[in-house]
């Protein structure tokens, strides 16, 4: 893994109160690239203050929308792999070692942090419940967490991914339908379940939309469609 060059990217929208911590925690390990999408506060100046390289772009546009932008400058210099997490507080960046023995035992083209459901309050364990089984039922195999946004992924996905028309938060669930379509290895490794006093920028009602659109294109690609 010496050789292995991996850049931790962090999508903030209005983070400029949170995002510090993380970017400090994140570098004990990797260096860090922060997008700032579209933030109306100082999210930038922050993230610059605490260590970290950073993109923004206008306007708001989405995290999916985001991390492309991320994912074009690791690819621009040379990474081998990325890792993403979380503005909010709701990924531990010290958890990253996990993520990184994993890469180096099987190097996996995506490895997922799986959080316990039974520790999420009660509204967000049944959506992610919920989901975790559409996605497996239409896909026909276990994925025990499909919308954690810390994750690895190897420089092959970062470039697959160029090619997603999602935007928003489908953007990470596109991930795994491509690595599904190629068959390509993925793997999970347990992460803490944070969510003390953290709110969302994401709609529940669209959330639920766009996610069973999600479902329904996992289940065509599963048929061959």
């Amino acid at each position: 893994m010496a050789d292995d060059r991996i850049l931790a990217m962090i999508p903030a929208y209005e983070a400029a109160h949170l995002v510090p911590d993380v970017i400090r925690g994140a570098k004990k390990h990797l260096p860090v690239l922060v997008i700032d999408d579209g933030s109306k506060d100082d999210t930038s100046g922050a993230a610059r203050a605490a260590g970290a390289e950073v993109l923004r772009q206008e306007p708001n546009q989405g995290k999916g929308a985001a991390l492309k932008r991320g994912f074009a400058h690791a690819l621009e210099h040379g990474y081998d792999a990325v890792l993403t997490l979380d503005a909010d507080g709701q990924h531990d960046p010290a958890e990253i070692p996990k993520f990184l023995a994993e890469w180096k035992q099987a190097k996996p083209d995506l490895t997922i942090g799986a959080r316990s459901f039974s520790e999420m309050p009660f509204v967000r364990r049944m959506s992610n419940t919920i989901g975790r089984w559409s996605l497996s039922r239409a896909v026909g195999i276990d994925i025990p967490d499909n919308q954690s946004g810390y994750r690895l992924l190897s420089r092959r996905l970062v470039e697959s991914m160029d090619e997603s028309g999602e935007a928003g938060f489908e953007f990470e669930v596109d991930m795994v339908l491509t690595c599904l379509r190629r068959n390509w290895p993925m793997a999970w490794v347990p992460i803490r379940t944070i969510y003390e006093g953290k709110g969302s920028h994401i709609s529940p009602i669209d959330h639920v939309v766009q996610f069973f659109r999600m479902v329904r294109k996992a289940r065509q690609a599963a048929r061959g469609g």
